[in-house]
């Protein structure tokens, strides 16, 4: 009987010993070797892991810099100073970056959008979408204020105001999270310096957008005939300002007659 207990320990113990041995030849036999930048990469990173750089994480975007597949400067989280770091690690210039920020394009908050009907039922805007028109707000298009983008920022940079989503311009980092919650795709990265902007996304035609909305888009066209730079366009009944030829003058946003088009400056 001991005997066998002595066999049964002796060969378990073979076998360990085998598989110790076999696993510790084939580590050293198939090590893949890391560059040792990729670790000096990662420590300057800012470690959120929030994916706004189009990458799994912060491990990943550091493989992927010093692979040569993303560019140093790639993190909107560390902006231009890790981006800096980075260089200098990589042994390169880092190329200034346009700085961008979340905006939401929505005004219709509470006493300027109507209401169809009370809702009382899940606060999750995706949810939304099962229940009847999309939401209890009267126009489809806009912010339905349950704040999905609130739990999706990790910077506490958007905050639902008066039923209306409201990006902090000095809090965001862009990372786009707010950007691929948003079930209404209201929200978009603009450059930082962007003067103004149309805060609205309806595409109803502007009779109906009146009914709806006391600051909605209606389409008439009058920002864009009078902006002196041919920045204004409108589309599918709103307006949209090109942000590049924009020269920040103002006049839109005086002639708007629904004061649908918002200064970016000092925000």
């Amino acid at each position: 009987m001991i005997s066998g207990i002595l066999v049964a320990t002796a060969v378990v113990g073979a076998v360990g010993l085998f598989i110790g041995l076999f696993l510790g030849i084939a580590g050293i036999k198939f090590r893949v070797e890391t560059d040792p930048r990729e670790e000096e990469v990662l420590a300057a990173l800012p470690g959120n892991n929030c994916g706004g750089c189009g990458f799994a994480g912060c491990a990943n975007l550091a493989a992927a810099i010093v692979g040569g597949e993303a560019a140093v400067n790639a993190c909107p989280v560390g902006g231009e100073a890790v981006g800096a770091r980075i260089a200098k690690i990589m042994g390169v210039e880092a190329k200034a970056g346009e700085k961008k920020v979340a905006f939401v394009a929505c005004q219709g908050g509470c006493g300027k959008a109507k209401l169809d009907y009370a809702y009382h039922g899940i606060q999750d805007c995706r949810m939304l979408a099962f229940v009847p028109n999309g939401g209890p707000k009267s126009c489809d298009y806009g912010c339905t204020g349950f704040g999905s983008c609130v739990q999706a920022c990790p910077f506490d940079a958007i905050h639902v105001i008066d039923g209306v989503a409201v990006v902090d311009k000095e809090a965001c980092k862009a990372c786009g999270k707010c950007v691929a919650v948003c079930p209404k795709h209201l929200i978009s990265l603009v450059p930082y310096d962007a003067a103004y902007l149309v805060a609205c996304s309806s595409k109803a035609k502007g009779p109906v957008t009146m009914k709806e909305c006391s600051v909605g888009c209606i389409g008439c066209g009058i920002c864009r005939k009078n902006c002196p730079a041919g920045a204004v366009c409108v589309t599918d009944f709103c307006a949209r300002i090109d942000p590049e030829k924009c020269e920040g003058c103002g006049v839109c946003a005086q002639k708007c007659p629904k004061k649908a088009i918002v200064c970016m400056e000092g925000d």
